[in-house]
């Protein structure tokens, strides 16, 4: 499937749908009353030019989507993770709907949603094809929990915090040992979260990639690296310097002890998205991360 972005300039249509595609309502709103009063606003909207054939609010209905073209994610990006979750290994396209704060992925703002509907039911979008990951943890050949994710792997210390040595290993090879807080496995969509904060290289959300960046590492020659995603990447606990846990896309999933695996690689499964006309990678980097070009506002106009 072609995966190329929207320049922002030039139409990109698909085949129109047969009927009006049938809509996944996706969220975990219930908690945020102006939340759920919002999407409440724009059901009416929805209802205009999709059917509406699952609905889950609460983030606790078991997921069916055999009858669903597309899932309406409302929220912010952490909605969007807990989508990609749900749905496992039968994920759908996803359109986001921005209702929470920064939003690189759920980028489309409430008052844009009739003309981003409009686009899709005549076909005036296009599919972009995400990398997902697979991390199984292992203690003595025998494994503990495995999990499906977006973002990122990290494994971070715990109390009493004490720096952690972390062995990676590539495709079964000794590539290094850390000294440091943590380390992180990120894909190219997670690149902008923690792995951002961390130092890491910002990597298009497209490529099949993954980066490893070390948390405060204990030397100046450690720094991130970019790797192919068809690779197999474990990190194993060395030494008896202290606790530790991994946490994958945000959330606690299991602590740790000397000598335990984690093994990250990339998923049969791969998020989609749907972008319309208009969107396009740098511009949102530039408007979400608050790049300011320098001093003076540039022109706008293209080079020569």
């Amino acid at each position: 499937m072609d995966t190329t972005q929207f320049s922002g300039d030039e139409p990109s249509v698909e085949q129109p749908w047969a009927q009006s595609p049938r809509v996944a309502l996706l969220s975990t709103a219930s908690r945020r009353p102006d939340m759920v009063a919002q999407i409440q606003q724009l059901r009416p909207c929805v209802d205009r030019f999709c059917q509406v054939v699952y609905e889950d609010l609460d983030g606790d209905r078991p997921w069916c989507g055999d009858n669903v073209d597309l899932a309406i994610v409302f929220g912010g990006d952490g909605s969007i993770l807990r989508a990609a979750r749900k749905m496992a290994d039968q994920q759908r396209p996803v359109l986001g709907v921005n209702l929470g704060r920064l939003g690189f992925l759920a980028d489309i703002m409430p008052a844009q949603l009739p003309e981003a509907l409009q686009r899709i039911v005549s076909g005036e979008f296009h599919r972009v094809q995400h990398l997902m990951f697979r991390c199984s943890i292992r203690r003595e050949q025998r494994e503990l929990s495995q999990h499906l994710g977006l973002n990122e792997v990290a494994i971070r210390v715990a109390a009493p915090f004490n720096m952690q040595q972390i062995d990676l290993y590539v495709d079964g090879r000794l590539a290094t040992s850390y000294n440091c807080d943590g380390l992180i496995i990120s894909t190219p969509v997670g690149s902008t979260a923690h792995n951002l904060s961390a130092g890491g290289p910002i990597v298009r959300k497209d490529l099949r990639a993954f980066v490893i960046s070390p948390i405060s590492p204990h030397t100046l020659t450690v720094r991130p690296v970019v790797d192919t995603a068809d690779r197999v990447y474990e990190m194993v606990i060395g030494g008896n310097e202290g606790a530790a846990a991994v946490v994958v896309d945000g959330k606690l999933v299991h602590d740790l002890q000397p000598g335990d695996c984690v093994q990250i690689r990339q998923a049969s499964a791969s998020f989609c998205m749907l972008e319309i006309p208009g969107q396009w990678y740098y511009a949102t980097l530039r408007e979400k991360l608050g790049w300011s070009g320098g001093l003076f506002r540039h022109s706008g106009h293209s080079p020569g």
